[in-house]
């Protein structure tokens, strides 16, 4: 029978051994953990100079507008947000009611589309310039509504201005003049 092979057995170490072996101090550079620390920071900073560039430039959030396929003046108002600077997602329905009540619009403010944008319901024909403003105050409301399809608004251009009121909202149909035009 063969003999089992004996394991060499490992030199016992001395205390300078040891100190020779050690391994210089990590400083802060060499830790893995601070570069994971440094990645975080510098996104969160870019981040925050990103929010402070859409600040500063003006650029307008993205606002959803809901209305029916064939409601021309609509079309014509979302053109009219487009050339304002605002981003604009359309979504055609064949009955707005569930939107309009999703909006807290009362039936008294009710027109022929609705909007939402930065957590506010825009009711009918709204001018994007009312709209900048309501994003930059940011009462404490509900939204902005333009009641009917009062000739002159924006989407309502025509032969037949009339003088108009924006009217802002809150949760129980209360509703005070915003703007007059």
């Amino acid at each position: 029978m063969a003999k089992a092979r004996k394991r060499p057995r490992r030199k016992k170490r001395t205390k300078s051994d040891n100190e020779a072996e050690a391994a210089p101090p990590r400083h802060w550079y060499a830790r893995p953990r601070t570069w994971i620390m440094a990645g975080i920071v510098a996104v969160l900073l870019a981040g925050g100079a990103w929010g402070l560039t859409v600040a500063i430039t003006g650029e307008t959030p993205e606002i959803q507008v809901y209305k029916t396929a064939t409601c021309g003046c609509c079309g014509d108002w979302v053109d009219h947000l487009k050339r304002n600077g605002f981003a604009v997602k359309v979504k055609d329905l064949e009955h707005l009611d569930l939107i309009k009540r999703m909006g807290g619009v009362h039936e008294s403010l009710q027109s022929c589309h609705t909007a939402f944008v930065s957590g506010y319901t825009i009711e009918g024909h709204v001018p994007a310039d009312s709209i900048k403003r309501l994003l930059k105050e940011k009462p404490s409301a509900r939204g902005l509504a333009v009641p009917g399809m009062p000739g002159g608004s924006p989407g309502m251009e025509g032969a037949d201005k009339e003088p108009y009121e924006v009217l802002i909202f809150d949760d129980i149909g209360g509703a005070k003049v915003y703007a007059r035009y």
